[in-house]
């Protein structure tokens, strides 16, 4: 079943992007609209620092936000390549 699309257009192109490169986005728990969780699980990952990233309902600006949903799922440790590798 297709997940909820966020409201917030640039977000909602973000969500896209950090899901074509594998991770996962969960919708709803708590004051976030959900979250994004990395794809890949491993000692070399960062510990939890940025494998999980709260994604906001309603950010202040949604293209900064967008831009950060992007860069966490750019800065995986793991690159796109490599976990494709892994599969």
């Amino acid at each position: 079943m297709p997940r909820k699309a966020h409201p917030k257009k640039d977000v909602e192109a973000a969500l896209q992007y950090a899901e074509s490169r594998g991770w996962r986005v969960d919708v709803g728990g708590g004051h976030a609209w959900g979250k994004t969780f990395c794809p890949y699980h491993s000692r070399d990952c960062r510990c939890g620092e940025f494998c999980i990233t709260s994604i906001w309902s309603t950010p202040k600006s949604p293209a900064n936000h967008a831009k950060q949903l992007r860069r966490v799922a750019d800065n995986c440790v793991m690159p796109l390549s490599d976990q494709e590798q892994d599969s």
